[in-house]
């Protein structure tokens, strides 16, 4: 089962994973980066380290979770 996709694998192990960050993010690599995977998923690392690990979320989670953003749920996080 090397070829398993799991929560929390290191992201370099995502062979032929587009990853994707916003057009928003700084010059300092404060962001995090996305791509889809087969199946739905989606995975979600930290880009300033690359090779660290990603989380794997189902489409319905991420679509649940960019709502929210809309919706300004998260907005107490940020300052």
């Amino acid at each position: 089962m090397a070829n398993e996709t799991r929560n929390g694998m290191p992201a370099a192990q995502l062979a032929g994973a587009a990853w994707r960050k916003s057009n928003r993010s700084g010059a300092q690599g404060n962001c995090v980066e996305i791509a889809p995977l087969g199946a739905g998923e989606v995975a979600v690392r930290n880009s300033r380290y690359p090779d660290g690990p990603a989380l794997i979320y189902t489409s319905a989670e991420m679509a649940a979770f960019v709502a929210g953003i809309k919706d300004g749920e998260f907005d107490h996080v940020i300052s």
